[in-house]
């Protein structure tokens, strides 16, 4: 995806790579599903797992459900922007959706954890990546402790894991502290919004369109 900026300059705008990663419980997935919601020509985008759906999951929308044979075929044949194990699954994103989505002008949301993040800037130069900050670790730490869905022991390992995330934040472009989720969406929504009217995001075909 390296060079299709220069490919497509003058024809229809490429979509953007929206990279946006947090520590659980930091507020990330309400944020995007806010985004998606509110904000047009942009798209989430599905990653395939190996896991099995959970109750309510549709194939293709929450994900693509394949099997782990498969998975490790993509992986052998390079079809993966990024890919992980993620308590005994595997998660993936697939490059050639993404170029499909960007080709059509879609801009995308990329919901991933940082080590995903840091696999889609060795491949993808059209991509902005923004971090997710909570407003401290008291405050996430209870927020995990309200959802009420993980055992005391599972909260400090993900509290670990987020110390150490949050130790990569200069590998983003940007920073939102999510004190205040008002607050937040403006801020995110601003970045997608100004990189949309950047002059180099702009196509020919739309400002011709102007001054006929």
């Amino acid at each position: 995806m390296a060079n299709d900026n220069k490919k497509t300059a003058g024809k229809q705008r490429l979509g953007t790579l929206f990279v946006i990663s947090a520590p659980s419980g930091a507020g990330k997935s309400t944020l995007c599903h806010q985004l998606l919601h509110k904000l047009r020509g942009l798209k989430l985008s599905v990653s395939y797992t190996t896991r099995p759906p959970r109750k309510g999951e549709r194939n293709d929308v929450d994900y693509t459900f394949i099997t782990q044979k498969k998975f490790k075929n993509m992986i052998s044949s390079g079809e993966f922007a990024e890919w992980a194990m993620v308590h005994g699954n595997l998660y993936g994103t697939s490059l050639k959706r993404l170029k499909k989505l960007t080709k059509e002008g879609y801009d995308i949301i990329l919901d991933i954890d940082v080590q995903g993040a840091m696999q889609i800037k060795k491949k993808c130069d059209n991509a902005v990546y923004i971090f997710i900050f909570p407003p401290s670790m008291r405050t996430l730490k209870q927020r995990l402790l309200n959802r009420g869905t993980d055992s005391k022991d599972i909260v400090d390992r993900r509290l670990e894991k987020a110390r150490a995330e949050i130790t990569g934040y200069k590998n983003y472009d940007y920073v939102i502290i999510n004190d205040k989720l008002e607050k937040a969406y403006k801020e995110l929504e601003g970045i997608i919004v100004s990189n949309r009217l950047k002059a180099e995001n702009i196509s020919d075909k739309q400002i011709k369109s102007l001054i006929k």
